[in-house]
């Protein structure tokens, strides 16, 4: 399911999952991330089944230690509907209690309907990251 729902989400972000990479590490990595932060990678769920995935860690970023969202999913019956600003209120609180001040994430340049998510809860946008896509990188203090 966590390799279904992180492939979507490379399709809804730049329209097809060729930079998904290789299944097997991105478990191994997953792996990791679940003993380092267990309460950082949630598999949401409503009424019994799954409808969406977080992966939250901290990282270093410019010297300094700070809440990195690898990923906010829903899956598309439960996009638009208040859930994603529940999940940005369950990431803010994660941070907090790892004691960052601030997060960031990056979002596909043309993930409007994201974008306008991260704006509206208070994010900024701080530069266009050109990786395998363009992306902008994102961040709000806590």
């Amino acid at each position: 399911m966590i390799i279904a729902f992180r492939k979507d989400s490379y399709v809804v972000s730049f329209g097809h999952s060729s930079g998904f990479g290789d299944e097997d590490n991105y478990v191994t990595r997953i792996s990791e991330r679940v003993l380092r932060f267990p309460e950082g990678q949630v598999i949401v769920e409503e009424d019994g089944l799954a409808i969406g995935q977080l992966e939250l860690q901290i990282v270093r970023y410019e010297g300094r230690e700070i809440g990195y969202a690898n990923l906010f999913y829903l899956v598309a019956d439960y996009r638009g509907k208040g859930r994603g600003s529940e999940l940005i209120s369950y990431a803010e609180s994660f941070f907090r209690k790892q004691g960052v001040k601030e997060y960031q994430l990056r979002v596909s340049l043309d993930n409007h309907r994201a974008i306008s998510l991260y704006e509206r809860s208070g994010m900024h946008k701080l530069q266009v990251e050109r990786l395998q896509n363009s992306v902008w990188r994102m961040r709000k203090e806590l």
